[in-house]
């Protein structure tokens, strides 16, 4: 478990961070901000010094699979379909909840190293998730993963299974829970009407994968009659709370389908690229349209990292290339997007660094080269010049939960995941 440095009821004053490029105090208490100003006087119970540093609202991963870093580095390069029925899948029946909840710690870990301080998952065991997370002191939204392999009937046995009692205790407010029929592929469409049924008696999200490759978009209209977004819409499954992963495969009338109906959108750049499942993600085209767009690194096997800022790059580089535009998607908007929009999604008051939002932060170090000079451009410098290990401090929550790179218990958790892995890769 992360020890952290101080308790849900003390203080931190945080004096002349580098803030929008601008020097001022922030002051935490509990776990709120509680005063954006110059030289407060207030006593506090931590007191950070940032005159080298500069800060930044929490980063927001927006679709991952955390227990899948003990996948890194595994059946890379191949395409999509082929890494999942060869090498994934296959092997996902080893997973035990001991796999779970030490693969789940390492992802926190990686997030927290590099600025992430909620994610959104999508995972099997999914309390095992929770728990490893609660313990590791960020945010998280664990889904019950659905899979019914197209078959009505056995997606009614699951949905039995499915108790929201399971969801609700033991866990403290930073875990939020969700429900997550895979993909059209996987799961019927029976299954993705009782999982949104499910969802909104509850009041939580619904997490898919849709329209991520050009597979999946002709199997549809193969199978289905209709492309990926027009067969949810025919199910009624668009509904505000629906939070869509990938959305490469769409045209203008599926863009106003999802805005709408108020869906939420996943731009998953390094696992797109990786994947070859595309690159045109219509960003301009759905933002216009008034679409909330957040950003997420999908799972270590498909992006080999959980780094935030290397996937805020991307995401902006990519814009500009394919539209052949260097305007397109600014670094201020590409940190709005994996921050604010993201914290949108999931529905909490973060991703902003403002009197009254949630303590949920990171500081990176602007002592080095990539934020050397400070000409009043530490968002481009973020963006385009740094990377994961330029963060030097995460809060979350109001705790301090790494400071100077240090993070308590890195260590075993770094040797478990390697006494593991063995036992999850078989062949």
């Amino acid at each position: 478990m992360v020890k952290t440095i101080n308790d849900s009821k003390m203080s931190i004053l945080i004096k002349n961070i580098l803030l929008d490029d601008n020097r001022t105090d922030i002051l935490i208490k509990g776990n709120r901000i509680a005063t954006i100003a110059k030289n407060i006087l207030q006593q506090a119970d931590q007191i950070i010094d940032g005159t080298n540093k500069a800060v930044f609202p929490g980063l927001v991963n927006g679709h991952t699979h955390a227990a899948m870093t003990f996948f890194r580095g595994y059946g890379d390069d191949l395409p999509l379909e082929e890494w999942l029925n060869t090498k994934i899948w296959p092997n996902e029946k080893n997973l035990t909840d001991e796999i779970v909840y030490w693969g789940t710690k390492l992802a926190c870990l990686e997030m927290i190293k590099t600025g992430t301080t909620t994610f959104n998952d999508m995972y099997f065991r999914f309390k095992e998730a929770a728990r490893a997370t609660d313990e590791m002191g960020i945010r998280g939204v664990f889904p019950q993963l659905m899979f019914d392999n197209l078959d009505p009937e056995r997606g009614k046995i699951i949905q039995s299974q499915i108790n929201y009692k399971d969801f609700e205790s033991g866990y403290s407010k930073r875990i939020q829970f969700a429900i997550a029929p895979h993909a059209i592929y996987t799961v019927s469409g029976n299954s993705y009407k009782w999982a949104m049924d499910f969802a909104t008696e509850h009041n939580i999200i619904v997490h898919t994968h849709l329209a991520e490759t050009q597979t999946e978009y002709q199997n549809s209209i193969k199978n289905f009659g209709l492309s990926p977004i027009r067969y949810l819409n025919n199910l009624g499954v668009l509904k505000p709370n629906l939070v869509i992963a990938h959305c490469l495969w769409l045209d203008d009338d599926e863009i106003k389908m999802l805005a709408d109906n108020d869906v939420k959108v996943v731009h998953n750049p390094n696992s797109n690229l990786k994947l070859a499942s595309g690159h045109r993600f219509l960003y301009n085209e759905m933002q216009q349209k008034g679409i909330c767009i957040g950003l997420g690194t999908d799972g270590c096997s498909s992006s080999n990292n959980l780094d935030m800022i290397e996937a805020m790059k991307m995401m902006s580089l990519l814009q500009k290339g394919w539209r052949l535009d260097p305007t397109a998607l600014p670094a201020a908007e590409a940190i709005k997007v994996a921050t604010q929009n993201g914290a949108r999604i999931l529905n909490i008051n973060a991703g902003k660094i403002e009197e009254g939002s949630l303590a949920d932060m990171f500081m990176v170090n602007t002592n080095t080269p990539a934020f050397t000079p400070l000409n009043n451009n530490t968002a481009s410098n973020l963006v385009y010049a740094a990377n994961g290990s330029h963060v030097d401090t995460v809060i979350c929550d109001g705790k301090i939960i790494m400071k100077n790179r240090k993070i308590d218990g890195e260590e075993e958790i770094i040797k478990k995941a390697n006494e593991l892995v063995s036992k999850l890769i078989k062949h």
